[in-house]
């Protein structure tokens, strides 16, 4: 079945995880998406290795892991696009296009002709968009963003890891890009509410996003605390700001997450675990209460939960209406019979490797599901063929742009 957004192209100048991560969203759900990149050096991720994907004799590709986690369902075209002849094979590129996304530092693509207001005189309808670490405007526009320096700079880090005075105390970054990964995300919504806008009106637009206004968006309830509530939330480690029990406890043989959300089902943890009178204790009984006393609610249940293994806790404990689970490692994650059941491990084509594992988008159509048509490309293996297809190239002309240097990868001269 067609994906939802199957007609609609996307030119993709994007490099590292952010942009591609949204580039990948619109690839599963249809869009052709053609992934322009450096006819030598490729998009930096493909370097970012080890791991490296193995061919089918268990030897490393040189094709990264991290590469090929963003960008399935995309076509690769290696064009220069500091020489003119490249900056005019975009321009018209463009023209057949619906979304142009890039993450260049402000202002560097007006050189080659390729910034917004250039290309939304060729092309009126077209959705353009920036993604930068501090945004096109601010005392800070002009400088990189990398994600680690965003949860810094975001506050996440200073609510992210175990209090200062604990042992191992202090920031922690979270362990995947989240600023990237939520930029991303935030890029896909905003493409689909401005594709909704042309189509009532006919009219493209622009759209700016920082790693650092998403992050700083994301925050949330923490957010909420300080603004609204004049509390600096600060590292709470393992337990939660606002909650308990939420937290891990340590079991016979492991550790376990209880994460009562009520009332009512703390009544029923204490019951099971034949500590009924904690539940009626004036420090216990509501959860404000149990915020004020959470060392010595820690105490008392930790001391249960000590005397049987994990699989106990987490085979009885959802029976009886209490939130409780494992704390896996990605292995166990997968191996999960839920996650099975979900169809959450893929498995695509490569040419280099036979086949190669990838995690499936979760979103869920009923009538346009996503797809999966073709792993991460490798370096300009699409160059031809786009050229041809959409442009209507030819042989003798694909042959001139590939010796002037302007085209890499698989120029298709040969056929």
């Amino acid at each position: 079945m067609a994906g939802p957004l199957e007609g609609i192209r996307v030119i993709d100048l994007s490099r590292i995880l952010a942009g591609p991560w949204c580039t990948q969203i619109l690839g599963d759900l249809g869009a052709e998406v053609i992934k322009v990149e450096h006819p030598a050096r490729g998009d930096d991720t493909r370097q970012w290795g080890p791991p490296w994907l193995r061919d089918t004799q268990g030897n490393p590709t040189g094709e990264s892991s991290y590469y090929l986690s963003a960008n399935r369902n995309k076509a690769s075209l290696a064009v220069d696009i500091q020489k003119p002849e490249g900056q005019r094979l975009l321009r018209q590129l463009v023209r057949k296009s619906d979304i142009f996304i890039e993450n260049f530092k402000v202002g560097g693509l007006a050189r080659y002709g390729l910034d917004w207001e250039a290309l939304s005189r060729e092309q009126p309808g077209l959705i353009y968009v920036s993604i930068t670490g501090f945004g096109q405007t601010g005392p800070m526009a002009d400088q990189p963003g990398y994600d680690y320096l965003i949860q810094g700079l975001g506050g996440l880090m200073s609510i992210t890891g175990r209090p200062e005075d604990t042992p191992g105390g202090g920031p922690q970054r979270v362990g995947i890009a989240v600023s990237d990964i939520t930029t991303g995300l935030y890029a896909t919504i905003g493409i689909l509410a401005a594709l909704h806008h042309r189509d009532r009106t006919g009219e493209g637009q622009y759209i700016d996003l920082a790693l650092l206004d998403t992050l700083v968006g994301w925050l949330a309830n923490q957010a909420s605390s300080y603004l609204t509530g004049g509390v600096l939330p600060g590292l709470t480690g393992k337990w939660h700001p606002s909650l308990a029990p939420y937290q891990p406890f340590r079991t016979q043989d492991g550790n376990i997450i209880i994460a009562v959300g009520n009332d009512t089902q703390f009544t029923g943890l204490c019951r099971f675990i034949g500590r009924p009178e904690l539940a009626e204790d004036a420090r216990f009984s509501t959860n404000p209460e149990r915020n004020r006393n959470r060392a010595a609610l820690e105490g008392e249940l930790e001391r249960e939960f000590e005397k049987r293994p994990s699989a106990y806790w987490l085979e009885h404990l959802p029976r009886e209406g209490v939130p409780a689970s494992a704390i896996n490692n990605i292995a166990e994650t997968f191996e999960m019979p839920q996650i099975e059941a979900r169809g959450m491990r893929i498995e695509l084509d490569h040419p280099l490797s036979g086949t190669v594992a990838g995690v499936a988008n979760p979103l869920n159509f009923s009538r346009t599901p996503a797809t999966y048509r073709r792993a991460a490309p490798l370096l300009g293996e699409d160059t031809g063929r786009v050229l041809r297809e959409v442009l209507g190239l030819d042989s003798e002309e694909l042959r001139r742009l590939c010796e002037a240097g302007v085209l890499g990868g698989n120029s298709g001269t040969s056929e």
